[in-house]
């Protein structure tokens, strides 16, 4: 993403978690809601399914060469890492991959992409236009960028969103997190 664009989605995000605060009761955030996806076994699920769990949330795609990639593997390690110092806490963690890229991520797709990263990440795909919705409900921006040869990238916020188990939105972590810091926090913020 180049330095103009990542300043401009970097404003956007900021703009709306503050709208989303101001918004919210009490000084809450407000991100978050209902969705209607496709899991990498081609089954529906919606957010109703992760009741109960602390859904951990990365939006991306599975062409990005970088970034998707790299916060999978922060998500990946910081489960395996907390695993081993609070399995009952790791449990309730439910990893989860959403594509901003429906038109080419399908379920099988993203079935032999997550495969790579931890064996509990559920990967969810959807109409272009639920997905639409479903980024807009949690805070997520995306883009599509022309390239040569009527190909296409992918701009795309790079946060990781921790949602409880109401549904309720808990925190976000940005990009750089690393994968030591993510389970600190999610060994903090998930309850046994």
């Amino acid at each position: 993403m180049n330095t103009r664009l990542r300043s401009l989605v970097v404003a956007a995000l900021s703009l709306y978690l503050w709208g989303a605060v101001a918004a919210g009761a009490a000084g809450e955030v407000t991100l978050g809601g209902s969705f209607h996806l496709i899991d990498q076994d081609g089954k529906p699920r919606t957010d109703a399914d992760f009741r109960g769990a602390y859904p951990l949330i990365y939006f991306g795609f599975t062409r990005c060469p970088d970034l998707c990639p790299r916060s999978l593997g922060t998500m990946t390690a910081a489960l395996d890492e907390l695993e081993q110092r609070a399995p009952d806490k790791a449990g309730r963690v439910t990893p989860i991959f959403i594509t901003v890229d429906p038109e080419r991520d399908d379920a099988a797709t993203i079935k032999s992409y997550i495969a790579a990263f931890h064996p509990r990440l559920v990967g969810l795909t959807g109409a272009a236009e639920e997905i639409d919705r479903v980024t807009r409900d949690y805070g997520a921006f995306y883009a599509p960028v022309p390239q040569q040869g009527g190909d296409y990238a992918m701009d795309h916020s790079g946060f990781i969103l921790l949602m409880g188990p109401a549904g309720e939105y808990l925190t976000h972590f940005e990009s750089s997190v690393g994968a030591e810091e993510l389970a600190r926090e999610l060994e903090q913020r998930v309850a046994p």
